[in-house]
């Protein structure tokens, strides 16, 4: 007989996000690990959700289990033996679907999906919260045999989908303002209570995801450097500015270590980083990166949302636009000349500037003439919160905020 104890654990709305769930039917039936990887909170237990119910819908009689380490009900799995040993009482004849949310919280857990999939009798579907989850020893384990699908924040579209909003600046002040976490759309969207919501979050990934699995003594300089990274949002970090700001704190710790805290954030997907190109050269520097955060929500909860900062979060925005839509990022130099955006998919390649208005002459230039030094053909665009769409320039196109983020660019 089928099991259909899962069938408690899942909520019977689920609102579809349809990028990441079309991405994942490929993989159905296929003998591979998928694992949703992603920060906390994000939605990866929903799309676990979405998968289990298209498997529903498609497959006859389907045998699901689903394991969540969150839940005090699978306490008793704890590492891989408890979990191969729950498992044999599940298995039939027949197909045989297992779905792990939160995998990391179970020890050696790539040995039992190892030997799992080694069997051929389990498609097997995973969620975590550390992007480090599959590096080193784990990676070579399960070498050819998983597949990441990153799973981030609601883009602006899907946060206008999940809060039932109509487009319009009202709707992307909030956007901005609150960020993109799926379970916004259960409260009220007012300052009280979800900056109240938002702090339990960061809370939780601090001490859980950052402090406890990265066994951080210093708990209050992790909280001074995620300070430092929001005031430097979209800020190249050199070895200086760390320097300065640890003198600043008086905190005696060598830039190198801090480095290695900035891993752990971006472990956490707290932080997202992007590597710095010389356009010219075509090299990518190893030091000078920038930092934005996975979640506009939780930047504005460390910091607030100041006037002040305004280019910082609409950069911010664009960037997490630009990875939704899967490129890869860099920040680009050209001589002084900075590049907010160089990012590419396949064989496309894109430049962007991002500003808040195109106030003045000396603003239109640094913005559209930074990007008219650069000697190529491929797209060039500047995307600013400008009320007006301004004509194309050489090329150059100008774009919405709000039109940038609901495009598929």
């Amino acid at each position: 007989m089928n099991n259909t104890n899962y069938r408690q654990y899942i909520p019977k709305k689920v609102i579809r996000r349809e990028k990441y769930l079309q991405k994942s039917l490929h993989f159905i039936d296929k003998n591979i690990i998928k694992f949703f990887l992603g920060q906390r909170r994000i939605g990866k237990s929903y799309m676990l959700f979405q998968v289990i119910r298209h498997i529903e819908k498609t497959v006859k009689n389907p045998n699901i289990v689903y394991i969540n380490k969150e839940l005090p009900d699978f306490r008793n799995i704890k590492n891989d033996e408890d979990l191969i040993s729950f498992l044999k009482t599940k298995l039939i004849t027949g197909k045989n679907y297992l779905f792990i949310d939160e995998v990391q919280e179970i020890e050696n857990f790539e040995n039992g999906l190892r030997a799992l999939i080694a069997k051929h009798k389990w498609d097997i579907w995973c969620t975590g919260s550390n992007a480090s989850l599959l590096s080193g020893d784990i990676a070579g384990l399960l070498s050819g045999r998983s597949i990441e699908i990153p799973v981030y924040a609601l883009n602006y579209g899907e946060f206008l989908l999940f809060n039932r909003l109509k487009t319009g600046t009202a709707s992307l002040n909030k956007y901005l303002r609150y960020g993109g976490l799926p379970f916004l759309r259960h409260l009220e969207l007012n300052d009280q209570i979800v900056f109240e919501y938002l702090k339990g979050i960061y809370a939780t990934i601090l001490f859980k995801d950052i402090v406890a699995r990265e066994n951080i003594r210093n708990t209050r300089f992790v909280e001074n450097l995620l300070l430092f990274a929001a005031d430097n949002t979209g800020s190249v970090v050199s070895a200086k500015s760390i320097s300065d700001f640890l003198k600043s704190q008086k905190i005696n710790m060598a830039p190198v270590r801090v480095i290695e805290y900035l891993k752990y954030l971006t472990n956490a997907f707290f932080l997202l980083k992007v590597s710095r190109a010389d356009i010219q050269g075509k090299r990518i520097f190893e030091f000078g990166e920038k930092y934005y955060f996975e979640d506009l929500g939780l930047r504005n909860v460390i910091c607030g949302f100041k006037q002040k900062d305004i280019n910082k979060i609409i950069e911010n925005a664009v960037f997490l636009h630009l990875n939704y839509c899967g490129y890869k990022i860099y920040t680009g130099s050209l001589g002084a000349k900075k590049i907010d955006f160089v990012c590419k998919k396949n064989s496309i390649k894109k430049y962007l500037q991002v500003a808040y208005i195109i106030g003045d002459d000396k603003v239109y230039e640094r913005e559209f003439g930074n990007l008219k030094a650069i000697k190529d053909n491929y797209p060039k665009f500047v995307i600013t919160m400008d009320a007006l769409k301004w004509d194309n320039d050489n090329g150059i196109e100008h774009y919405k905020l709000e039109d940038f983020l609901l495009s598929d660019f």
